[in-house]
């Protein structure tokens, strides 16, 4: 049972990142609107978060300015692809190349420097009851949020007239602006907090996975988050296992090292990204289920009649 909290601890770490950035994917995606610049805006958000933190000392100035960074970065895809009508999928592309460029230009002064990571919860008697004191009562307080977004999302979507109307919006843009609804505003509306969500998923990777600043410290989880959009098809539910489930395949790499299997590194290392390629080739055999599931008008622009 030695092996079971350290092992548990990670895949939740792990995971947390991932579950962030893909919820707010999730509700972008469900406006009708394709975001690729997940990537990017996590890398934003992870530099934006440990600056500010490592000049303030306020773990929540840095959370809340890489919250900002995501939003403006979101804005910038909005922009181009909501109000200017650029393509959604080339502008998305773009938005991660320049996420990456301008997250190591930012992060130039900050290579290197440690801070504290942020402190997990700590509950008398419950966190201190054996295994599962501290696996369910020991986490920061980023790790709840990402359940509970979940969580609020599947309400949301499901439960509530604002989620039937955003779903209205991704599925047919053009009797969703019939009947009266600004699909412009909700779209941007929903991009805008993708861009948060991702934003906070790097804010978590500088400030509590990994409380240093690395360039591309990301390392592909962006486009993982995107995969397990898909891999859920597009059900908050489905996402949170799928996320975890990723969560343990990329710390499989490092278990199976420490305990002397035989592998070459390099492709234990390629596991995460072998298995989303894996999981959406399956995905992709079934295309009755994406159809319907998916919204209708996912990545395709609206024009309001004038």
């Amino acid at each position: 049972m030695d092996w079971l909290i350290p092992l548990t601890l990670t895949v939740i770490t792990a995971s947390t990142p991932l579950l962030l950035a893909s919820a707010g994917e999730l509700i972008t995606e469900k406006s009708g609107v394709l975001n690729l610049g997940v990537e990017g805006m996590m890398l934003v958000g992870a530099i934006a978060g440990f600056a500010v933190t490592a000049s303030s000392g306020s773990a929540i100035l840095g959370i809340l300015a890489a919250i900002v960074a995501g939003i403006l970065m979101s804005l910038i895809f909005a922009f181009l692809t909501l109000t200017l009508m650029a393509n959604q999928v080339a502008t998305g592309l773009a938005l991660t190349i320049f996420g990456v460029g301008f997250s190591a230009l930012v992060g130039s002064g900050f290579v290197g420097f440690a801070i504290k990571p942020l402190p997990g919860l700590h509950i008398p008697f419950l966190t201190d009851l054996p295994v599962i004191g501290e696996i369910l009562f020991g986490q920061d307080f980023l790790v709840y949020l990402s359940i509970a977004a979940v969580i609020g999302i599947g309400f949301f979507l499901t439960r509530t007239r604002a989620g039937l109307i955003l779903k209205a919006v991704g599925d047919s843009h053009s009797s969703a602006h019939a009947i009266g609804y600004s699909v412009i505003k909700i779209r941007y509306l929903a991009t805008m907090f993708g861009g948060a969500m991702s934003g906070l998923a790097g804010a978590y990777l500088s400030l509590s996975y990994t409380p240093m600043w690395a360039e591309n410290m990301t390392a592909g989880r962006g486009w993982i988050a995107l995969a397990l959009v898909v891999f859920a098809t597009w059900r908050p539910g489905r996402l949170l296992a799928g996320a975890y489930m990723f969560g343990m395949i990329s710390v499989l790499q490092l278990h199976a090292q420490s305990a002397g299997v035989h592998v070459p590194s390099q492709f234990m290392s390629m596991l995460p990204y072998l298995a989303t390629v894996i999981v959406l080739v399956i995905i992709s055999s079934d295309r009755a289920k994406i159809r319907l599931n998916a919204p209708a008008c996912i990545g395709q622009a609206f024009r309001p009649a004038q």
